[in-house]
């Protein structure tokens, strides 16, 4: 008779806990915080400075405290992003001659472009038209790898312009003074155009697309889950599924602090874009 009642009683699945993998390590995080507040900071003080001569750059001033704080503030966030771009080169540094981790130059896990990425980047396209299936990305897609390179690309041109700005009694002594009307011109061109790539084609390949929007939260949390990872990038899934170690879910706490940086730094990148293409059409 229980064997009876027992056969009749449905087969009910048990939900397994959904694992999350460690995508983003807590200095990764931290650096990529203090150089998403710098750039924002930059970009803030910068625009007023550029188009000094509108209205509205002259109210944005003045609620930053003036042309002279401006340029004081503008400085500040210069010197954080200087210092997180430094500490980083020093971490790639550390990886390969201490802990000869050489992969950071070739492989699944590498930022450096190799032949997939064009592969992807072709077969991303078809797949944009209908004309193929989505490619299988692993740890890092091509554009995020454009995107980091650009930053080291911004360095050098926007922070070696703007360091010649900053100190030009220094530099005068060993460069002639037309060097400097070129640096005035490059800084804030290069400026601009880093600002309006990352706040329209950062901010919708990282949080703005489809299945993300209105925010990707992996940054702020440093954590993915199995099925978002299985999803998004399934060569790494297949490579580190045997393997991997649930991180455990995002702490309440940094979902929230997550929310409020990210929404806050979104809309501020949107006012900005809105800004640019105000002050370039108000100059035509």
């Amino acid at each position: 008779m229980l064997d009876t009642v027992t056969a009749d009683v449905p087969h009910i699945d048990t939900p397994m806990k959904e694992r999350y993998a460690l995508r983003f390590g807590r200095v990764d995080r931290t650096l990529h915080g203090f150089l998403m507040l710098s750039f924002l900071g930059l970009a803030l003080t910068g625009m007023p400075v550029l188009f000094s001569e509108a209205p509205w750059a002259r109210t944005m001033a003045r609620l930053l405290g003036g042309f002279t704080a401006t340029h004081m503030a503008h400085r500040v966030f210069a010197s954080i992003m200087m210092t997180v771009f430094l500490l980083h080169v020093g971490r790639l540094v550390v990886r390969v001659a201490v802990k000869k981790d050489y992969g950071i130059f070739w492989g699944p896990t590498s930022l450096v472009p190799q032949p997939k990425d064009l592969q992807d980047m072709y077969h991303h396209m078809r797949w944009f038209v209908g004309a193929g299936s989505k490619p299988s990305f692993d740890r890092y897609a091509y554009w995020e790898k454009f995107d980091y390179f650009a930053v080291f690309w911004g360095m050098a041109i926007i922070g070696g312009s703007g360091l010649l700005l900053w100190f030009p009694e220094t530099f005068a002594r060993v460069l002639p003074g037309w060097v400097f009307n070129i640096a005035l011109l490059v800084h804030g061109e290069e400026a601009l155009l880093a600002v309006g790539f990352i706040f329209t084609i950062h901010f919708f390949n990282s949080h703005l697309r489809p299945g993300k929007f209105p925010m990707d939260m992996v940054i702020f949390t440093g954590r993915i889950s199995e099925h978002e990872l299985a999803h998004e990038r399934p060569a790494e899934y297949a490579r580190v599924r045997e393997t991997l170690v649930d991180a455990g879910p995002p702490s309440p706490r940094s979902w929230r602090i997550g929310r409020v940086v990210g929404t806050t730094a979104v809309l501020l990148g949107l006012t900005v874009v809105g800004l640019i293409i105000y002050a370039v059409a108000s100059h035509r």
